[in-house]
């Protein structure tokens, strides 16, 4: 009997051409994709680049300003941060009632987040200026005496640049946590009232834990923003006086201003110790199932 013979079958599956729809999608992610290389990955790679001679580190660890400032950094994330939550936390229980003059209010606590930061944060530099300023103004009117010079203390000067960061940023984390508290089914609270709770109880056993996770997420990713964010240091006392009020995102604009580079990427580099724990712990946050 002959063999018969068969015909040779490749195992390779055709190769299949892409949807009209998914050439667009990669059309339409180009330009996304363009502006990340030249406006995050270069500028982070091209930093790092310029951080990575360890002199840099031996002139930016021997300045007495540096250790200053990661102190002040870490009271303002630990004192300003947390006063900031603990203090939305009780006004979005307040701004949750439906009333109508408390909706008034809500877009009157709305404006210090949504004007910019450059005229509100210097309003504030100008009422407190010790000459000319409306407090110390009304101090004189009201004591005769003249008021402090306010931001030529190092320990005032932190104090209020806190109290602008938290000013600045408390509508919005708010209007957050509103937001949560709005998703808690109403028939939990009617529940709880009928069981006779208090309004402690009821925050302890039905408002907490349906926030937790949003709270302590919004609380870690505030702590990234506040890192990076210069404002309410820079615009109100530009680290002075003495460089006694600066933190890590400032004192890189220093070196920067006094042309150290590698200096002020260096600076930069010693904030990541901060920055990764925090990214660590929210994504770790978010990762864990819903309950």
């Amino acid at each position: 009997m002959s063999a018969i013979a068969l015909p040779h079958t490749s195992a390779t599956p055709p190769k299949r051409r892409m949807s009209s729809f998914q050439t667009w999608g990669l059309i339409m992610l180009a330009p996304y994709a363009l502006v990340f290389l030249a406006f995050v990955l270069y500028p982070v790679t091209y930093g790092l680049w310029l951080a990575r001679h360890p002199e840099s580190y031996v002139k930016l660890f021997a300045d007495p300003i540096f250790f200053r400032t990661l102190i002040n950094t870490i009271v303002f994330l630990l004192v300003a941060v947390n006063l900031k939550f603990l203090m939305a936390l009780y006004l979005s229980g307040f701004f949750v009632h439906d009333r109508v003059w408390i909706r008034w209010m809500s877009v009157l606590f709305l404006l210090p987040w949504a004007v910019p930061s450059i005229p509100t944060i210097f309003s504030i530099r100008f009422m407190f200026n010790p000459e000319w300023g409306v407090v110390n103004s009304v101090i004189f009117r009201l004591t005769g005496a003249d008021g402090p010079n306010w931001l030529n203390d190092p320990r005032i000067g932190l104090g209020l640049s806190m109290l602008t960061h938290i000013w600045k940023s408390l509508p919005f984390w708010t209007l957050i946590l509103i937001a949560g508290r709005m998703s808690i089914p109403r028939e939990q609270y009617e529940a709880a009232s009928v069981d006779g709770a208090s309004a402690w109880q009821k925050f302890k056993f039905v408002t907490w834990p349906s926030l937790r996770t949003l709270y302590l997420t919004s609380t870690i990713l505030s702590m990234i923003w506040t890192l990076g964010d210069f404002n309410s240091v820079y615009l109100l006392t530009g680290g002075g006086p003495a460089d006694l009020t600066h933190v890590l995102a400032t004192l890189g604009i220093r070196y920067i201003r006094l042309d150290q580079v590698d200096l002020a990427m260096a600076t930069i580099v010693c904030a990541m110790p901060l920055v990764l724990p925090l990214v660590y712990f929210m994504m770790k946050n978010l990762s864990k199932p819903a309950q």
